[in-house]
C-alpha cells in the first residue's frame, strides 16, 4: 500500500527534529578539550587534525563556547601565532601565574605554570607555560636537537617525564576553570595523555564539588602499545596524582596504572571509528592493546565508536597552487577532467629532479619527470604498525616487476624503518623511479597527496585514518588493508582494499591498481565517488552531532551519580 506524507506531517517532523536538536544542544554549551596535538600548533599523528577540526566545527553552529587547552611546547612561540599572556582576573596588571601540586613520594613539589591565550575562528586557546614544557623540542619524543645536546635523551623515544607533562596538563587545565569561573557542561579528554582528569574531578577533594555537574568524555584515539600512558612506579602515581591509593590499585594493566582503563570508571568512553571499537573488544586484535578492550568489557564498559570527520574544504590543491590556477583541481566534480592534478605531479616531479629543499624533509634516490607513470605514495610514521616493513618487502618486488611505476614516501620514524628505505630508494635497480623523503613538511605533504596516484596505508592496525581521506580529497586513491577504520573504504567503489596481513596480500592490491590506472573511466569513477562519499558521511558537520550526542550521554550520567 503507498503511503503519502501530507505537508503537516512534513512540518511535523522538521518541528521534531529541530525541538530534539534544541534539547541535545541545550544540554551542552559550555564545552573544553585538553590534547597535547592542536591542527597546526602543535602535532604528531592525525589527533592534531581531528581535535582542531571538531573543535571549530562545534563553535560555528549554534553559539557554543569551545575551549582548548594545550602544552606551550619549546618549539613554539606563542606571541608569533598572536596568543597573549593571560590576565589574572583578581589582580589588575598582572599576568596569571599558578602553583600546581606535582608531588613525589616523600618530597612535596609546586610547579609555577603560566597561560598564554587567543581566540581563533570562536574557539577559545589556552597554552600551558612551565618548564617542562619549554625544555621539550618536539611533541612526545626527543629530537635529533636533543640527543646531539643530551645523548641519552636519543632521538624518537619517549620523553622521560612524560606521566609528569600529561598530568601537569590536566591539573593546570582544571585549576585554570576554576580561576576563570568556568564550569563545563563536559570537559573532552583526548587520548591517555589526558584520560585521569575525570578521575581527579571525582575523587579529589578539590575539584570534586566545583565540576559536580560536569561530564566527561575520553577519546581514545589509539589503544596500541605505548599510548596508554600508563606508569609503573605505583607509589608515584599515588603522589602525582593525589588519587586515592584504592584507584591506583584497582586500575592497572600488566601491573601498571592506565589512564584509559580507570577512564572507563568516569567517564564515557569512545574510539574513533565504529569498527576499531568493535575489535577492541569483541575481537583478538585487543592483543595489540595488552587487553585494554576486553578488561573494559569485563568492567561493563562499553566502547562507543565515531569515525573521525574531516573538513574538505581545509584539503585542496590551492594550498599549493599560489598562483598557478593551472595547478586547481577537484575530483568531486564530475566535469573536472583533473587536469590541474597533473600539472601538480609534473610540478613536484619537477622540484624533486632539481632537488628543490624543503624544511625539514631529506631527498633520497631520484623519480624521472614523467607524469605518465603511475605514482604510488605514503605518507605517515616510518612504523610496524603502520606496516611499512611489509610496504618495502613489496615495494622490491613490484619495481622490479613493473619497470614504469613510481614511488615516493614522505616520513620518519625508527632509524632502522629510515635506512632501509634509503637503501631501497639508492639500489641501482630501483634509481630513477623512487624517492624517499625522510622528515615531514606541510607543503610537501599536500604536494605529495595532490601528484599521486594512488595512496598506500598497509597498517597492521588503524584506529580510523585520515590520511585516506585526504588522499581521496585530492584524487589519490587509498589503497588500503581493510581493518579499524579503514573500513570506511570501500573495494572498488571508493579506493582498493584487501583483508589479509602479508606481503603477498599487499601486493595482488597494488598489481590491482595498476589494472585500475590502465582504465581511465573506472579510475575517475572511483575518484569521484570517493568525494561524494566524504561529502555524504564525513564532513565534521554531520560527524559533529554524532558528538554531541556523546558529550549528553557524558553529562546526563554525571548528574544521576
Amino acid at each position: 500500500m503507498e503511503t503519502t506524507v501530507s505537508p503537516a506531517d512534513l512540518e511535523g517532523t522538521k518541528a521534531e527534529m529541530a525541538a530534539a536538536m534544541a534539547d541535545r544542544d541545550e544540554q551542552v554549551k559550555k564545552i573544553w578539550m585538553l590534547s597535547r596535538e592542536y591542527g597546526e600548533l602543535a602535532g604528531a599523528g592525525g589527533v592534531k587534525d581531528v581535535v582542531y577540526q571538531l573543535a571549530e566545527a562545534l563553535a560555528r553552529w549554534n553559539g557554543r563556547s569551545i575551549h582548548v587547552v594545550l602544552p606551550l611546547y619549546g618549539f613554539i612561540d606563542a606571541g608569533e601565532h598572536g596568543f597573549e599572556p593571560l590576565p589574572d582576573p583578581f589582580c589588575s596588571g598582572r599576568n596569571l601565574r599558578l602553583q600546581i601540586e606535582m608531588s613525589q613520594p616523600d618530597l612535596f613539589v609546586l610547579e609555577e605554570v603560566r597561560y598564554y591565550y587567543i581566540t581563533i575562528n570562536k574557539v577559545h586557546l589556552y597554552f600551558v607555560d612551565s618548564e617542562r614544557y619549554r625544555q621539550k623540542t618536539d611533541v612526545y619524543t626527543y629530537s635529533e636537537m636533543d640527543e646531539n645536546r643530551v645523548p641519552w635523551q636519543r632521538k624518537a623515544t619517549g620523553h622521560h617525564d612524560y606521566f609528569a607533562m600529561n598530568l601537569l596538563l590536566q591539573k593546570a587545565a582544571l585549576e585554570l576553570m576554576i580561576v576563570l569561573g568556568e564550569k563545563p557542561d563536559v570537559i573532552h579528554c583526548h587520548d591517555g595523555h589526558t584520560a585521569i582528569l575525570p578521575a581527579l574531578i571525582r575523587e579529589n577533594a578539590g575539584y570534586k564539588s566545583y565540576f559536580r555537574e560536569t561530564g566527561c568524555l575520553v577519546t581514545i584515539h589509539n589503544a596500541g602499545y605505548g599510548y596508554h600512558q600508563e606508569v609503573f612506579d605505583l607509589p608515584y602515581a599515588v603522589s602525582i596524582t593525589g588519587l586515592p591509593q584504592h584507584v591506583i590499585d584497582n586500575n592497572q594493566l600488566d601491573q601498571k596504572f592506565d589512564p584509559l582503563l580507570v577512564a572507563g570508571q568516569y567517564a564515557v568512553v569512545n574510539t574513533v571509528s565504529e569498527n576499531y571499537a568493535r575489535e577492541l573488544q569483541e575481537t583478538e586484535s585487543d592483543r595489540l592493546t595488552g587487553g585494554l578492550g576486553h578488561e573494559l568489557l569485563q568492567r561493563n564498559v562499553i566502547l562507543e565508536g565515531v569515525t573521525n570527520g574531516i573538513e574538505p574544504d581545509l584539503f585542496t590543491a590551492a594550498a599549493i597552487a599560489g598562483d598557478d590556477r593551472s595547478m586547481l583541481f577537484y575530483p568531486g566534480n564530475s566535469e573536472d577532467s583533473l587536469a590541474g592534478k597533473k600539472r601538480c605531479k609534473e610540478s613536484l616531479l619537477e622540484l624533486l629532479g632539481q632537488r628543490s629543499s624543503f624544511p625539514g624533509v631529506r631527498c633520497f634516490g631520484s623519480i624521472e619527470k614523467n607524469a605518465r607513470n603511475p605514482l604510488f605514495t605514503f605518507i605517515g610514521r616510518l612504523s610496524e604498525q603502520k606496516g611499512v616493513d611489509i610496504l618495502m618487502e613489496v615495494l622490491e618486488v613490484l619495481l622490479a616487476r613493473n619497470p614504469h611505476v613510481q614511488v615516493l614516501v614522505l616520513g620518519t620514524g625508527g632509524s632502522d624503518i629510515d635506512a632501509g628505505l634509503m637503501q631501497l630508494a639508492e639500489a641501482d635497480g630501483v634509481r630513477g623511479r623512487m624517492c624517499f623523503l625522510q622528515g615531514y613538511s606541510p607543503e610537501m605533504a599536500n604536494r605529495v597527496f595532490a601528484a599521486g596516484d594512488f595512496f598506500v596505508v598497509p597498517s597492521r592496525y588503524e584506529p580510523c585514518g585520515l590520511t585516506d581521506f585526504i588522499a581521496q580529497l585530492f584524487g589519490n586513491i587509498p589503497v588500503v588493508h581493510h581493518v579499524g577504520g579503514l573500513v570506511k573504504v570501500i573495494d572498488g567503489v571508493t579506493g582498493l582494499a584487501y583483508p589479509g596481513d602479508t606481503p603477498d596480500d599487499l601486493l595482488e592490491a597494488l598489481e590491482r591498481a595498476l589494472v585500475v590506472y590502465g582504465d581511465a573511466e573506472l579510475k575517475r569513477k572511483i575518484q569521484l565517488q570517493a568525494v561524494q562519499e566524504i561529502e555524504r558521511n564525513y564532513t565534521w558537520a554531520r560527524v559533529m552531532r554524532k558528538y554531541l550526542d556523546l558529550y549528553k550521554k557524558a553529562r546526563s550520567s554525571q548528574l544521576c551519580i
